[in-house]
């Protein structure tokens, strides 16, 4: 830099502790001329996006197709720019237009492009130099920040600068190892809107923050955000019998760089994302980790009557999957699908995904779709594909948890296949049908409980992969665990597509009775249930995930599918928290018990006391494999040595049947006995010594038993 002649030293103060450009203390900047009385210069052709310097601001943006851009400057809520700077021939390098424009006050201003090029659509070329365009690496979207206004979305997205001067102090991340981990899945609005939160802010960042005393008490050390980049919950807006739905989930992005400011307490003007950032430090000061649920796999921009607001109008058969006519391959079910493995989309994603890992301090990401990651330029699954692969060697993601959800809309199904080079978990999408039909009592499922319970072997056959398997039962996608238990049949009719929309393949049993119901045999019934599911969750190899409002019996109504519910169906109601005490000490026990018995999250040895690491039992220990059609009882057994506890043995054991069991446990050496520390039968749980081996399994119940 310092042999450009038109830079002149000039003392300044290095810009990095206010979120500025970094350069070096000895540079300074000056104009080279003006577009429309602004000075301005060329400017860093290497930075994309906004970005606030010493006198003014570096704008650059690239466009494969382009043949001109303009910069629109506009006054806050302003429809119409003040100003527009067509970016000089000369200022362009490549395909990048790079450009500092002077004595800008990043406060004064919002920002949009306007690009021109052919159009042609047959071979995706739509350009249109009469739209408003969205920075592809805008830090901060406007008029975004009150949640469910409907202007002027979808039609005038215009960006910030955001000035980055949010102070992480000396604070570590927490790094804690993917067996140790307990994740726990919630949507940022939905965990605190209800009133009953009794939050001072609630639905915002800053409304879990007043909950965290809450998520430590209950145990849990990773939180994982439903999506909080910045999407349009007005899309597709609608009212049904008076109820207004919206895009509630959010899993529609307009933005990938930019936070929801619907999601923060108050107004955060050009420091957006501060509120979230306190969120994320306070978290990691409490050994809680923060992921981010991202999607890469589709835009809010939609199909070809969607609307046209950034990636369309920049480089639309570049950002896109297109089909030999023009037309928007449709691998995600939401109209378009992301060219992901493109070279320029590929870089976009890990930029953003370094920017949130190195501004935002982010542990962690769950990739909505995972498998079109993994999609060529044709929709053709690759075998080793380009963007899964930087992910997994990025320096800057070296500590970075990722997790695929390993299918996609377009009928990819990788659960245990999904590239990994022995980075990537998995969301294990057999371990909750699997453990769902056995729970229930389906016939023919002790096998398959079996091997889920010890971190489906038969999945991940690469054993180097042995905290590959993400175990779930319920997440937000289908019943809430309370739901799986109290439904047949999905009940979606007030999302307003005559019950047509969310899965039919829930494997849910209703204890026998549809719905709410005053019965305490079946109210009994319900509570076991969950209990012995969260049981077998805190009991499998692999890492557990569960559903916000789990723990103290959150219902949906039967609603399976309530992406676009604003109201009490999605928010939790945490008066079920006092109505369901048992439920969460249980909860509170489970997690406590994983915790203190590691045999249960990983392998530690050969075994102990003889024992293998994991084995599998019928009612009378030492089971071969396979179980038969007919068993409705699984038992299995972890053992091996623990630096502080020495040798440990768990053995658990489940019973789906409808009759009670007697059942033999393995022989113990002569100076150990067997301890019952869970039994999913009683609410409350209360260690007792067996005197022996045999116990008896009351039916549809779980107990857990630790050697001693």
């Amino acid at each position: 830099m310092s042999s450009n002649p038109s830079l002149f030293p000039t003392p300044v103060t290095s810009p990095a502790s206010s979120g500025q450009l970094a350069l070096p203390r000895s540079i300074h900047l000056v104009p080279l001329g003006q577009i429309a009385g602004f000075d301005v210069r060329p400017g860093f052709y290497e930075i994309n996006g906004a970005t606030a310097i010493p006198g003014g601001v570096n704008f650059t943006v690239h466009s494969h197709g382009a043949t001109a851009i303009e910069l629109l400057l506009f006054h806050r809520a302003e429809q119409e720019p003040y100003a527009v700077l067509p970016f000089p021939n000369h200022y362009r390098i490549g395909n990048v237009y790079s450009m500092i424009v002077f004595k800008l006050n990043i406060e004064d201003f919002e920002y949009a492009y306007r690009v021109d090029g052919p159009y042609d659509p047959q071979n995706g070329l739509i350009f249109d130099k009469s739209r408003y365009l969205l920075d592809p690496y805008a830090r901060a979207v406007a008029g975004q920040s009150q949640w469910g206004y409907d202007s002027p979305r979808g039609q005038h997205y215009k960006a910030r600068v955001v000035k980055d001067d949010f102070d992480w102090e000396a604070m570590p991340q927490p790094l804690i190892p993917m067996e140790d981990l307990i994740i726990y899945e919630m949507h940022v609005r939905g965990f605190t809107k209800d009133s009953s939160s009794g939050v001072q802010h609630p639905g915002t960042f800053a409304g879990i923050m007043e909950k965290l005393d809450y998520l430590e008490s209950l145990g849990v050390n990773a939180i994982e955000l439903m999506p909080i980049f910045e999407f349009d919950e007005m899309q597709d807006y609608r009212e049904i019998d008076g109820q207004p739905l919206y895009n509630y989930w959010g899993y529609n992005t307009v933005s990938f760089f930019a936070p929801n400011t619907s999601y923060t307490s108050s107004k955060e003007y050009n420091r957006e994302g501060n509120e979230l950032k306190h969120l994320i430090r306070a978290c990691n000061e409490r050994g809680i980790e923060v992921y981010l649920d991202v999607v890469f796999n589709h835009t809010a921009e939609g199909n070809e009557q969607g609307p046209f607001f950034s990636f369309k109008g920049f480089d639309n058969n570049i950002y896109y999957l297109l089909t030999p006519e023009g037309y928007y391959y449709n691998f995600s079910g939401c109209g378009n699908t992301m060219n992901c493995n493109h070279p320029i989309v590929r870089q976009m994603i890990l930029d953003c995904l370094r920017y949130w890992v190195t501004t935002y301090r982010i542990d962690g990401f769950r990739f909505d779709l995972a498998s079109i990651l993994g999609r060529n330029e044709d929709g053709a699954p690759m075998s080793v594909p380009p963007l899964l692969q930087a992910l997994a060697f990025d320096p800057i993601l070296g500590n970075v948890k990722l997790i695929a959800e390993a299918w996609d809309a377009g009928g990819l199904y990788q659960v245990g296949t999904f590239p990994s080079w022995n980075r990537w978990a998995e969301w294990n999408g057999r371990y909750r049908d699997d453990m769902r039909r056995f729970l229930k009592g389906d016939p023919g499922m002790a096998q398959a409980a079996a091997l889920r319970m010890a971190g489906s072997k038969d999945i991940y056959e690469d054993q180097s992969r042995t905290n590959a398997s993400v175990n779930f039962i319920t997440c937000h996608d289908g019943f809430t665990l309370w739901d799986l238990f109290s439904y047949n049949q999905k009940h979606n009719e007030k999302n307003g597509w005559n019950n047509t929309d969310g899965s039919d393949d829930n494997n849910s049993w209703n204890c026998g009775t549809e719905g709410a119901t005053d019965d305490p045999e079946v109210d009994a019934l319900r509570r076991r249930m969950c209990r012995n599911a969260f049981a077998l969750l805190m009991c499998s190899r692999g890492v557990p995930m569960f559903l916000a409002g789990d723990e103290f019996a959150n219902t949906q109504f039967g609603n399976n599918n309530a992406y676009c519910q604003d109201n009490q169906i999605s928010w939790l109601n945490w008066a079920q928290l006092e109505e369901n005490q048992d439920m969460f000490g249980f909860f509170q026990f489970m997690i406590q018990f994983r915790k203190a018995h590691r045999v249960l999250r990983a392998k530690t040895s050969e075994g102990a006391y003889g024992f293998p690491d994991i084995s599998f039992h019928g009612v009378e220990p030492w089971h071969h494999q396979p179980f038969s059609e007919h068993e409705r009882y699984v038992g299995v057994m972890f053992s091996g040595w623990e630096r502080e506890t020495g040798p440990q043995a768990v053995y658990v054991a489940a019973n789906s049947y409808w009759g009670e069991l007697t059942i033999r446990l393995p022989d113990l050496p002569s100076t150990m006995y067997w301890v019952k520390e869970v039994d999913t039968w009683e609410a409350e749980q209360k260690a007792f010594p067996l005197s022996g081996n045999q116990a008896t399994i009351r039916p549809r119940s779980v107990m857990v038993f630790v050697g001693k």
